[in-house]
């Protein structure tokens, strides 16, 4: 009796493994057309216990709405706010590279001269050359640009489209999303309960806490980088600071970005050292209050992602997936390490461990 039930145990996980290969394979190939319910998912998963707390004082489908409206609403908000100011900002900021250059030449260039003994000089001349051919290059690339966009209207109409699907696949997401945890839970074999539920409340709480408290982290650290800019006087620091804000689920990405765009527009507007060194005090005290309070305190250190996960994560699953994959980079991760320590202590409980015979 022993050799068959062996033999069937293969065969089981020969066929679990084939349908997870079969599962990612159809992921991969579905890409493109997953990713406004990927989307939606990983919101509605970051949305759902205010959905829940909610429901609890009025009806589910009640409750999923004003849940939907309202983070449509924060995220309109913030492109109104944000989108605009970058444009206006980029514009200025090609407006005023020949003044960068002037700057660079009367003012960069000879205090470097004065501390390194060097003899350096920029040719304003070759320079205006070289810009007004620049621009010429641009015209040209603009025009030749938009019969190609014209080509590309199925993927812009795609694009289009996965946009307006996004909020009611959010509502539905929001709406059905215990009913589906319910159901696929009643599937699972009863010997197996206890287990999956202790595993499945580890990966809750981890996700819960990484992606809900970096998207806190994200919208604070915006309004802080975003804040400090405007104090320091820079034109359409809210925006930069914003920028600067989102992107810092990678690590120090969202600061040496909104540290490189801040400098440019700094250089481009104070023409002193004394507004740079503000701009970059800015960038300074909030990597601090990132690193040291805001991100310890909201997300916690027990979650277990180090930067060079993060970074590898959203590298690896980016290159494979696309969008898709930038999105399920970090809860993936996030399930790895929580499925590694589930292993780890069956592995320090067993008996080959333990050295017993």
């Amino acid at each position: 009796m022993y050799y068959p039930q062996k033999k069937q145990s293969i065969w089981t996980i020969l066929g679990i493994l084939a349908l997870i290969v079969i599962a990612v394979w159809l992921f991969v190939a579905l890409k493109s057309v997953l990713t406004p319910f990927v989307t939606a998912a990983v919101l509605a998963y970051i949305l759902n216990p205010l959905t829940h707390k909610l429901a609890q004082k009025m009806s589910r489908g009640k409750a999923a709405m004003l849940v939907m409206l309202f983070a449509f609403a924060i995220i309109i908000v913030l492109m109104m706010i944000v989108i605009p100011m970058l444009i206006n900002q980029t514009q200025n900021l090609i407006a005023k590279i020949p003044q960068l250059f002037q700057w660079a030449n009367n003012t960069a260039v000879p205090f470097i001269n004065r501390i390194f003994h060097t003899q350096y000089s920029l040719d304003a001349g070759t320079f205006n050359q070289l810009w007004g051919e620049h621009n010429q290059a641009v015209q040209a690339a603009l025009k030749k640009l938009a019969p190609s966009l014209l080509k590309q209207s199925g993927g812009i109409m795609a694009f289009v489209v996965n946009l307006m699907l996004l909020p009611f696949l959010l509502y539905y997401f929001l709406l059905d999303w215990q009913r589906w945890i319910d159901n696929i839970y009643t599937l699972i074999p009863l010997k197996f309960k206890p287990t999956v539920k202790r595993i499945a409340g580890n990966l809750d709480e981890v996700l819960g806490e990484f992606l809900r408290g970096q998207l806190s982290v994200m919208l604070i650290m915006g309004v802080v980088y975003g804040t400090g800019l405007m104090l320091t006087g820079l034109d359409n620091g809210f925006a930069i600071g914003m920028i600067a804000g989102l992107l810092v689920f990678v690590p120090y990405l969202g600061a040496f970005t909104g540290l490189l765009l801040a400098t440019f527009a700094a250089l481009l507007q104070f023409h002193s050292i004394g507004g740079l060194l503000a701009v970059w005090a800015v960038f300074m005290v909030g990597q601090f209050l990132e690193s040291f309070i805001i991100t310890p305190k909201i997300v916690g250190e027990k979650i277990g992602l180090s930067p060079l996960a993060v970074i590898f994560a959203l590298t690896a699953f980016g290159e494979l997936l696309g969008f898709v994959g930038m999105l399920l980079a970090l809860p993936l991760a996030a399930m790895c390490v929580v499925l590694f320590r589930e292993a780890v202590a069956k592995y320090h409980a067993s008996d080959w461990y333990l050295n017993k015979e």
